[in-house]
């Protein structure tokens, strides 16, 4: 690692657009600060941000620090942490965090990290690499750098891993690695990546589905056929709907848009990596669908204490229109609806669905596989 003159070390936050560059923009704030307190060695730190697509086209680890290894030979940079919001592997492990200390290089994995608490993790992580690196030990014969552990508390939930053999034509990129493994490790992975797609974004992202889920429960709510089925229907019954209405909506919505993911490689790594996408992407797409499911059953209500007079549904179903006829009602329509909006998202193109479930390094990924397979 070089070390900048002046007793300053500049330390470069590469990071991905979108997510990534947001993280990285809103560490930049404290980070100099808390690096030169903790370090304790009088030392100085700068930080710059720098948002750029460096994983574009690629997810292969040597790769990726080969590319931050060149970009930061270009730059007056002593340090480079490159953040991005893509699961990468290694050796059938999921990689988490990736050091040349060498060179003053971290890649950093933010689904690794979990889905709670991204900011707090990212910034842990990003001060025990660049400390790590900051201050390294040498071996006294050699006097070359040698890796170091990360310091603080990432340490306890990643495993160090001394990167695996290479091929002869591939000079090794790294020297130490941090994995996630067991099930623990692949639920914060998995949790990560459905953090990384912002499933919230499925509602305002689906506005013909939107459009047709309201309009047909506009037309449920004073339909006295729909009335008398809601009065009869017990709550196991209810239930029962709005898991099948819900199903239907995420079923459909990922075969229309083509969003279940079919590995071209045969490999078993290949094949763990295809589970963890397509798991991702039903999470994803159910808590959007859920989200939009809670919301139609609001709408209704809303609209149901409006529209609603108590005299024609008593005659109809001969029950009292009471706060629990409202929700009960309420609580049926929102299923129909439901039902309605899976068939309007048809409507809706598949780009624009795309956009809505997944993150922008997520959809180059996937339209990049889509183009290899074409070809």
């Amino acid at each position: 690692m070089q070390v900048s003159s002046q007793g300053v070390t500049v330390v470069a936050l590469l990071a991905d657009p979108d997510a990534p560059t947001a993280i990285a923009q809103r560490m930049a704030r404290t980070l100099p600060d808390r690096l030169t307190d903790m370090s304790g060695q009088g030392r100085q730190f700068e930080v710059e941000v720098v948002s750029e697509p460096f994983t574009s086209g690629t997810e292969d680890p040597p790769t990726l620090m080969r590319r931050i290894k060149d970009r930061g030979s270009a730059e007056n940079w002593d340090i480079v942490v490159a953040l991005t919001d893509l699961p990468l592997h290694s050796h059938g492990r999921k990689l988490a965090v990736d050091l040349n200390h060498e060179h003053g290089l971290a890649l950093l994995s933010l689904p690794s990290l979990g889905g709670l608490r991204l900011q707090t993790r990212a910034r842990r992580a990003v001060e025990e690499a660049v400390l790590g690196m900051a201050s390294p030990h040498t071996d006294g014969a050699a006097g070359t750098s040698r890796s170091q552990p990360f310091p603080g508390p990432s340490a306890n939930r990643l495993a160090p891993s001394q990167p695996g053999p290479v091929r002869t034509d591939e000079k090794e990129t790294d020297d130490l690695r941090y994995v996630v493994s067991g099930p623990r490790g692949y639920l914060r992975v998995l949790a990560g990546m459905v953090r990384a797609n912002r499933p919230w974004r499925l509602v305002p992202g689906l506005s013909k589905a939107l459009a047709a889920a309201l309009a047909t429960g506009a037309v449920a709510t004073v339909n006295s056929t729909v009335w008398s089925l809601a009065t009869s229907l017990s709550t196991p019954r209810l239930v029962i709907a709005t898991v099948g209405s819900v199903a239907i909506m995420i079923g459909w919505l990922i075969i229309d848009a083509e969003l279940w993911h079919r590995s071209p490689e045969s490999s078993p790594e290949a094949k763990q990596r295809a589970r963890l996408y397509n798991a991702s992407t039903v999470l994803t797409v159910g808590i959007g669908v859920l989200v939009c499911y809670v919301g139609l059953m609001v709408i209704n209500l809303v609209w149901a204490l409006f529209i609603l007079n108590g005299q024609a549904f008593s005659s109809m179903t001969r029950t009292p229109l009471h706060a629990g006829e409202y929700l009960t009602l309420a609580w049926f329509v929102a299923s129909v609806a439901t039902v309605g909006g899976a068939l309007g998202s048809g409507l809706e193109s598949d780009e624009a669905i795309r956009a809505a479930a997944y993150s922008k390094r997520e959809q180059e990924r996937r339209r990049k596989l889509q183009n290899d397979h074409d070809d």
